[in-house]
């Protein structure tokens, strides 16, 4: 299937490694130029440097802190001067796992709380807000927002709040902007192989998944791509999980 990217510009925050760097790969396989944007500019410069020779694409690569609202209105401004234009984007920029390691009420801080809350959900936000305009003058686009697994089970409540966090603002963006043509989901990856993954947790972690293995990030990238294509123009305000199903619970 032709997905027709291709001469698509998209950003994609977190794009340096992991997740990030994986659905910049595809996206930019599929005939996108995007950039990549995040904190470090040493492993951006190198992640962007890579993926260009790899795809013969343009791969810009941005510094950016999406806790802060004049760094992405900057980041924005500049992807848009770099690319012509914009018309996905995809909010990936997070600390993966969460700032906030608390699995009981007694254990919660309330500085990760608000660091972590200000980073993923106020982050996806700030973004969709300074890119919208763009994708609205284009009168079509993509937003995917990557959520987390962390929303449907209990044991980590921040983990969970901030990825219910990404839902919300998914649904009520995804009714704001759909009849201008703009179509916004959020993915829900579970334990995901990136190039940090260690062997021994991800046997433990590969326990509970219904494919006996846990999912590779360039299968979780297949995913976004589709998501930010034309094609999927069917799905919109709603939850795609890309963890190689859960093994136990019914979700309908």
């Amino acid at each position: 299937m032709d997905l027709e990217l291709t001469g698509k510009r998209a950003i994609v925050t977190g794009g340096s490694r992991g997740i990030g760097k994986a659905i910049a790969r595809e996206l930019a396989r599929e005939g996108a130029d995007v950039v990549i944007a995040a904190r470090g500019k040493d492993k951006l410069e190198a992640t962007a440097a890579e993926l260009s020779a790899e795809t013969g694409r343009r791969v810009v690569p941005l510094v950016v802190d999406t806790g802060n609202e004049t760094s992405v209105n900057a980041l924005v401004e500049r992807a848009v001067a770099a690319l012509g234009g914009v018309d996905i984007l995809v909010n990936n920029a997070a600390v993966p796992g969460g700032i906030s390691t608390a699995t009981r009420l007694d254990q919660i801080v309330d500085a990760q709380v608000i660091e972590d809350i200000n980073i993923k959900v106020v982050g996806y936000l700030r973004t969709a807000r300074a890119v919208a305009p763009h994708l609205i003058a284009n009168g079509w686009g993509r937003i995917i927002n990557i959520g987390g697994l962390a929303v449907r089970k209990a044991g980590r409540p921040v983990a969970t709040l901030r990825n219910v966090g990404v839902a919300a603002i998914t649904k009520n963006l995804a009714d704001e902007l759909g009849p201008k043509g703009i179509n916004v989901t959020v993915v829900h990856p579970g334990a995901t192989r990136t190039e940090r993954t260690r062997p021994e947790p991800e046997k433990d972690l590969a326990a509970s998944v219904s494919i006996g293995r846990i999912v590779d990030s360039r299968e979780v990238a297949w995913v976004v791509a589709f998501l930010a294509s034309p094609r999927s123009v069917a799905i919109n305000g709603d939850a795609v999980v890309a963890g190689g199903g859960s093994v136990g619970p019914i979700y309908y």
